[in-house]
């Protein structure tokens, strides 16, 4: 795994998914607004990395473009960390 440096792209074959196109259907009915300059095949991904021992939390890396990561899964695993350092505070 490396964060800087490594990309994980979809050629212009991606573009050939239904899902990519059902993704920009949904981002054109919803007013997208926002950066669209750039390479545009490179994927993008959140990670959540935990406190100390805890290690990777949350992996969401996009498959195809337009993939969103769960915010509740997020939320989920951010609150795990503070619940950890919480535990650690009372110590």
């Amino acid at each position: 795994m490396c964060f800087y440096g490594c990309e994980r792209k979809m050629g212009l074959l991606g573009f050939l998914h239904v899902g990519v196109w059902m993704n920009g259907l949904r981002a054109f009915k919803n007013s997208f607004s926002g950066n669209i300059l750039g390479e545009g095949c490179v994927l993008g991904g959140v990670f959540v990395i935990g406190q100390g021992k805890q290690g990777i939390l949350l992996e969401h890396r996009e498959i195809e473009f337009g993939d969103k990561v769960n915010t509740q899964e997020v939320i989920r695993a951010v609150r795990r960390i503070s619940q950890e350092l919480q535990h650690l505070e009372k110590k």
